[in-house]
C-alpha cells in the first residue's frame, strides 16, 4: 500500500484536538464554519489526511463529528453496533493508520449502549435475537461475563467500559500493522466513554 501525506499531528496533539472539541460541544459551541464549506470541500476533493481514527457505536445519538467539534476530512469513522471491530471495521482501521497516516486510534463506547445491553440480557437473562444481531454482539459477552465477575452492581455502564477496553487491548497488542507504529511513538490508541446526559467524553489514558 502507498501512503498518502501524512498530517503532521504528533499523537499527542490530536488527541488534545479532540478534547479541545468536546468541550466547545459541552459548552453549546457548534462545529466552525470553516471546517464544513466550500472552500473546505474543494480542498479535501483530492486527498484526505484524517487525523485521528474514531471505532464508535452505530448509536444516533452518538455522531463523531458533533461530539468533538471536528470538520470534513478530519475524523475517519469506523461505526459499528456496540463498537464491535469485525473483519471490515479491522481494515478500515489498519487503512486509517497505514495508508492515510493518522497518528490516533480513539475507541469510543457510550452510556447505556442497546448493544452491550443486549449482551448483558444474554449473560443475565439467556435472552436470544433474530437474525445476524445475536452474532453481533458475541465479541461483548466476554466484557459483561468479565464485569459481572465484580458483581451486579452498574453492570451495563462497567460492560461499556469492559468492552471499550477489551477493543483498545487488541488494537495494541495483537494486530501487527498497528504495532510498530507505536512502538515507533507515532500511533496512539486510547479509549473512551461517551456520557448521553452531559455530552462529555471521558479518556481513558493508561
Amino acid at each position: 500500500m502507498t501512503s498518502q501525506i501524512r498530517t503532521p499531528m504528533t499523537p499527542d496533539e490530536a488527541l488534545s484536538i479532540l478534547k479541545q472539541g468536546n468541550a466547545h460541544f459541552v459548552g453549546g459551541n457548534p462545529v466552525r464554519p470553516h471546517l464544513t464549506g466550500a472552500e473546505r470541500r474543494a480542498m479535501l476533493a483530492t486527498e484526505q489526511r484524517p487525523f485521528c481514527v474514531l471505532v464508535g457505536c452505530s448509536d444516533s445519538r452518538v455522531s463523531p463529528e458533533l461530539l468533538f467539534g471536528r470538520g470534513l476530512g478530519e475524523l475517519f469513522i469506523v461505526r459499528n453496533a456496540g463498537n464491535v471491530v469485525d473483519l471490515a471495521a479491522m481494515g478500515s482501521i489498519e487503512y486509517g493508520v497505514a495508508v492515510l497516516g493518522a497518528p490516533l486510534i480513539v475507541v469510543l463506547g457510550h452510556e447505556r449502549c442497546g448493544a452491550v445491553q443486549a449482551a448483558v440480557d444474554v449473560v443475565e437473562k439467556d435472552a436470544t435475537y433474530p437474525g445476524s444481531i445475536g452474532q453481533m454482539i458475541e465479541p461483548i459477552i466476554p466484557a459483561v461475563l468479565r464485569a459481572r465477575r465484580d458483581g451486579s452492581h452498574d453492570l451495563l455502564d462497567r460492560s461499556v467500559r469492559g468492552n471499550v477496553a477489551r477493543i483498545v487491548e487488541r488494537l495494541r497488542t495483537t494486530e501487527q500493522m498497528l504495532i510498530e507504529p507505536q512502538r515507533i511513538g507515532r500511533l496512539r490508541i486510547v479509549g473512551a466513554r461517551y456520557d448521553l446526559d452531559d455530552g462529555t467524553v471521558e479518556f481513558f489514558e493508561d
